[in-house]
């Protein structure tokens, strides 16, 4: 079964999940989807200030050391791509198109961008040094793998997010490794004010974020993705992570009502169609509220699956929110 999008990716080259079952994903075990969520903890809206530096342990607890403020970082996922935007720092390259959003560079701009070759699965280390990068920043359970290769040529950062605090975490550490820390503070406030302003109203419908391509697809638990870790502050969320080995089938999902439906359509080649139309024909999909009510709404799956940032989130909270009224 799937444990979080990253290993969703591996999975959905390599194998297939029967239709009619929906993944719980997240890194740690939970309760079975019941009743109403817990309210979640207020969000505090008071920024720390950051201090600049040359070497520090981030969110995660890793170690990262520089010889000075990087100026050639290359991105290898959404994250970094994301925190960069926010302290108006341009990549050296990158291997996803998040910076092609039009809240982000747009997409003139972003074809200024390098792209590094071989995907977010493989991109390749030879064209990844060809850019001389101060700093390669990656997707620990992805992107670990590289770090040998990488080692005594560029610094490696593999960052793990799996909440929106630890991705606040990255956004400060960044700031603080770029001597960016007034651009870092302000990202870090404008994001809090805004979740705080929606948490103020939440909505009382039951929402439910999904995430795949076609018959292997997953239901996205606050535990362990980011953009989910959002919802149970601005609505009825009651899916939790079940582990490795849970899933939640449609029916348990029927059972719970969702009113509003958010599908991310992901893809790694060609464009295919989106995930909800593949969905259609399934008889329990066509049973669920949402679906009868055509309140079904196909997100960028760029900025809510593998953005995780605060510029990302801010989106993902504007267009949930809007939604949910």
């Amino acid at each position: 079964m799937l444990r979080s999008r990253s290993r969703f990716v591996r999975s959905w080259i390599t194998a297939a999940v029967v239709g009619s079952v929906l993944v719980g994903c997240g890194s740690s075990s939970g309760e079975s989807a019941s009743g109403k969520a817990k309210p979640a903890a207020k969000t505090e809206v008071t920024v720390e200030p950051i201090k600049a530096a040359a070497e520090l342990t981030d969110t995660n607890g890793t170690k990262i050391s520089l010889k000075g403020e990087p100026e050639r970082i290359v991105c290898l996922f959404g994250l970094c791509d994301d925190i960069l935007t926010e302290l108006g720092i341009v990549p050296t390259a990158t291997n996803n198109a998040l910076l092609a959003h039009p809240d982000f560079l747009g997409e003139e701009k972003a074809k200024e961008v390098d792209v590094i070759p071989g995907g977010f699965i493989a991109p390749e280390v030879e064209a990844i040094l060809s850019h001389k990068p101060d700093l390669v920043i990656g997707l620990g359970d992805t992107h670990g793998k590289l770090a040998p290769a990488l080692k005594g040529a560029t610094t490696f950062w593999a960052m793990q997010p799996e909440t929106w605090e630890d991705s606040v975490g990255y956004l400060r550490n960044v700031a603080a490794l770029t001597g960016r820390t007034a651009e870092g503070e302000k990202a870090e406030k404008t994001f809090r004010t805004k979740l705080a302003a929606a948490e103020k109203i939440p909505s009382e419908k039951t929402a439910l974020v999904i995430y795949g391509s076609d018959e292997n697809f997953g239901v996205a638990t606050p535990e362990g993705d980011v953009a989910a870790s959002l919802f149970p502050k601005i609505a009825n969320y009651p899916w939790k992570s079940r582990g490795v080995e849970g899933s939640y089938s449609l029916e348990e999902i029927l059972a719970q009502g969702v009113d509003v439906l958010f599908v991310e359509t992901m893809s790694f080649g060609e464009a295919d169609g989106k995930l909800s139309e593949k969905l259609a024909d399934n008889p329990l999909w066509g049973k669920i509220p949402a679906v009868r009510h055509g309140d079904v709404h196909e997100v960028n799956a760029e900025v809510w699956a593998k953005g995780r940032g605060t510029r990302s989130l801010g989106i993902v909270l504007d267009e949930a929110t809007a939604a949910l009224r």
